[in-house]
């Protein structure tokens, strides 16, 4: 619980989430689940014209290697489109993702991107987590089978 709550102080009233990334979050474990209860993230973006499903769909498969008939990347997909077209989010809005080369390919197309260990560097500027708690968490994070950068000591972060 103490990561989601620190999530919550770090995003500070400022995040959100698509309907894939909220139904990913409730399939994948006990842990995150917890974070489908919670306000701080508020309802799920979603998206219902059909010409945004088939651009979101294109990026998915062409892009992030997404496979038909699959959900494989469909959060990333609409997370991107979300902050390419939606008015209220484009410019200024960060997304935070620990898939790299959908990072990577954000980043080309002009999106700001952070990842974990951003967002803990974060936290520990804002006085919200200690470096050595950080470093901690973000370790325990890769040993439930997170894939995330990591910081090597405690320090790296900040």
């Amino acid at each position: 619980m103490r990561r989601i709550k620190l999530l919550e102080q770090i995003l500070d009233g400022n995040g959100r989430w698509t309907e894939a990334v909220a139904a990913e979050a409730n399939e994948s474990s006990a842990y995150l689940i917890q974070l489908r209860h919670l306000a701080f993230l508020g309802d799920p973006i979603e998206i219902d014209d059909p010409k945004a499903i088939a651009h979101i769909e294109h990026v998915r498969c062409n892009i992030f290697g997404g496979l038909p008939f699959t959900t494989k990347h469909l959060g990333e997909a609409q997370t991107c489109y979300v902050l390419q077209n939606y008015e209220e989010f484009s410019g200024s809005s960060l997304w935070v993702t620990d898939d790299r080369d959908a990072a990577d390919w954000a980043r080309r197309n002009g999106l700001q991107t952070r990842d974990t260990m951003d967002v803990m560097s974060e936290g520990v500027l804002g006085g919200y987590v200690d470096r050595r708690e950080g470093f901690t968490l973000l370790h325990d994070m890769r040993k439930q089978g997170n894939w995330l950068r990591l910081p090597s000591r405690p320090d790296d972060l900040g």
